[in-house]
């Protein structure tokens, strides 16, 4: 009983560092801009369909994809960033139908070009089966585990060190100020959207890589990405790591310990205790609790 908890426990951890990229690309969004992409799931979705076409069509890696799915996920991305910014009346909600009908129009366009069927790599370099002591996992597992946490750390450099990094905390903090500083808040938004995508199309690569995709999949891979941005609190990279390893472990356990049909209930019990304990979060701001 105990190897099969730790087990797991690491297979939880390896999906949450997946989490992590999909949960990081919303809350760059939502930093800067205070709207929820709903939108996010879908092209993280674009991405692994993309990665499928490739090794389907090709018979090579998945990872090959990652130039291509890039260019098609930050291009809509892009697309998405012009569309929402039009909007100048009542942003908040407004922007959530514009994204919401987006995801829609992305999952119709799945529908439409891959049809339903559900996928999963055949790559055996992917697949091959990897042990550390007592523990398993795919190949395909452990690499974009550790991918997931390479960019997070690239990430969080990125927004404390570069100039656009410290722009894209301006403008998150104070958009107006930040304009008095001489910071472009336009560009800073669709910077901070073009890095969404990138983190939303290695996502979907590993996504493919290490499980099975399906067109009803980008709608809860949104959901899943706002609980961690509320479970971490907006604005800590290494906040979002920790909430995503924390719902990918209670995810993993309550399949090992009860029922893979509670997985996801799972996940919205946990959201639902912490935002009710912790409005701000696990790592928000103590000043701002309560």
């Amino acid at each position: 009983m105990s190897d099969l908890i730790l087990q797991s426990l690491y297979s939880g951890t390896l999906v949450g560092g997946v989490y992590a990229l999909i949960a990081l690309g919303l809350t760059l969004a939502f930093g800067t801009m205070r709207i929820i992409n709903l939108a996010h799931g879908e092209l993280v979705l674009l991405a692994a369909y993309i990665a499928y076409t490739i090794e389907s069509r090709m018979q090579v890696n998945p990872m090959l994809a990652l130039p291509l799915a890039l260019v098609v996920v930050c291009l809509c991305s892009a697309i998405v960033y012009f569309l929402v910014s039009r909007i100048t009346r009542n942003r908040e909600l407004n922007s959530l139908m514009l994204t919401f009908a987006l995801g829609t129009i992305l999952t119709n366009a799945v529908l439409l070009f891959w049809q339903s069927d559900i996928h999963s790599t055949a790559n055996a370099a992917m697949q091959d089966a990897v042990q550390i002591g007592n523990l398993y996992s795919m190949m395909s597992e452990l690499l974009f585990f550790a991918v997931s946490l390479a960019t997070a750390v690239v990430l969080g450099w990125w927004l404390s060190r570069s100039w656009y990094g410290r722009a894209v905390r301006a403008v998150s903090s104070n958009r107006d100020a930040a304009k008095l500083m001489g910071i472009n808040p336009a560009r800073v938004e669709l910077i901070s959207f073009l890095v969404a995508g990138v983190l939303a199309t290695i996502a979907g690569v590993a996504i493919f890589s290490s499980g099975v995709i399906s067109p009803p999949l980008g709608h809860s891979l949104t959901v899943k990405a706002f609980i961690i941005t509320v479970l971490a609190g907006v604005g800590s990279v290494p906040g979002v790591v920790l909430a995503a390893l924390l719902l990918g472990i209670t995810e993993s356990m309550t399949v090992t310990l009860a029922s893979s049909a509670l997985q996801e209930l799972a996940g919205m019990l946990l959201f639902l205790v912490v935002l009710f304990i912790l409005p701000n979060g696990l790592f928000g701001a103590k000043k701002r609790r309560g």
